[in-house]
């Protein structure tokens, strides 16, 4: 709520950088329409990519991770689960892929972020859908001991922040008074400031920024994973976001940094958008060499033909396992079992 109580302090200052992020991302979503009518079946190709890294990234990001094959078939809707992190996976699948479904967008209010917050363990048992009840204390082991960088207000303190909170930020929406995506940065600051839940509060949070992004028409949160991005710059993550929460109690914080972040991640996840459709539209025979490069410079030394379908979803199926044939014949990689779950393993150089 800390952000949202002085919006002349709040949103003053904002750094000239964060103006050309802004209007990056605000390009990018001008053209989307552009390619939805152009290329439908890259778009949804791309959106399976999106759905599978984004349930990886969030859960990886919170250390709950799971196997590959049994991450994808989780995400294909396997009802059986041989752990908790397996259960909590699915969850997420569940959260996101109702989002996704989503074609009229609600206010924001606690019973809504109650809701995700139950999909989330849904399958686990955990106590999903509730408000914290105990201090949940923000701590970090990275110096290799204990060390507490932020507390969150009390719990009974919980309801009445968010409440305001969420009102606030649809207030400041409805006028206008601020970019979507600076509003969008500046509330979840405040979200994981609060804390609400005693567990899934990173989770939480970042279903509240797809969903937010999806109703202000940043559709890129379909095609390219958020997540993701996010997992592969954690480290950033965390530190943007402690330093926007600095004094966060006394209402004497800043957004920009945690806001600057945000907003660079969606406007590179347009570029790569962008460059993707593009790139489907290059003659076949670029297409091979793309994945031929993927396969021996980019991708892991043991794969699955499927996970090359998933890295490069603007090349057809066929295109891939015609690559893949050429290259088994030219000694480049080798089969281990057969069949469309078969692993390849590269052949490099010195091993030859």
């Amino acid at each position: 709520m800390r952000s949202f109580v002085d919006i002349d302090r709040t949103f003053d200052g904002q750094p000239r950088e964060l103006g050309a992020i802004l209007a990056q991302a605000d390009i990018g979503r001008g053209q989307e329409q552009l390619f939805m009518d152009q290329r439908p079946e890259l778009l949804k190709r791309l959106a399976e990519h999106a759905r599978i890294a984004s349930i990886t990234a969030s859960n990886a990001i919170e250390g709950v991770v799971v196997d590959g094959q049994r991450a994808e078939k989780i995400v294909e809707g396997a009802p059986r689960f041989r752990n908790r992190s397996e259960q909590e996976f699915a969850g997420y699948r569940d959260a996101v892929d109702g989002l996704m479904r989503v074609e009229e967008f609600e206010a924001l209010s606690v019973p809504f972020v109650l809701h995700l917050h139950r999909q989330i363990f849904a399958h686990s048992g955990g106590r999903g859908g509730y408000l914290k009840t105990d201090e949940n204390l923000i701590v970090s082991y990275e110096s290799g001991e204990r060390e507490i960088v932020f507390v969150p207000p009390p719990p009974n303190e919980t309801e009445f922040l968010l409440t305001e909170l969420l009102a606030r930020y649809e207030r400041l929406k409805a006028d206008e008074e601020a970019h979507p995506l600076v509003l969008i940065g500046a509330l979840i600051v405040d979200v994981l400031a609060i804390h609400p839940v005693a567990d899934g509060n990173g989770r939480l949070a970042r279903l509240l920024t797809t969903y937010e992004l999806l109703s202000q028409g940043y559709g890129v949160a379909r095609y390219v994973s958020i997540e993701q991005r996010i997992f592969q710059s954690k480290n950033t993550y965390y530190e943007r976001l402690y330093q926007s929460q600095r004094d966060w109690h006394q209402g004497k914080h800043t957004i920009w940094p945690w806001t600057t972040y945000l907003a660079r991640v969606i406007a590179d996840a347009y570029e790569d958008f962008e460059t993707r459709v593009a790139a489907a539209g290059e003659p076949e025979g670029s297409k091979q060499d793309r994945v031929r490069r993927h396969i021996l410079e980019q991708a892991p030394a043991v794969f699955r033909r499927r996970e090359i379908e998933r890295s490069l979803p603007e090349v057809s199926p066929a295109t891939i396992r015609l690559v893949i044939n050429a290259l088994r014949d030219d000694g480049d990689i080798v089969p281990e079992g057969a069949g469309p779950s078969a692993r390849w393993r590269r052949v490099d150089a010195t091993t030859r």
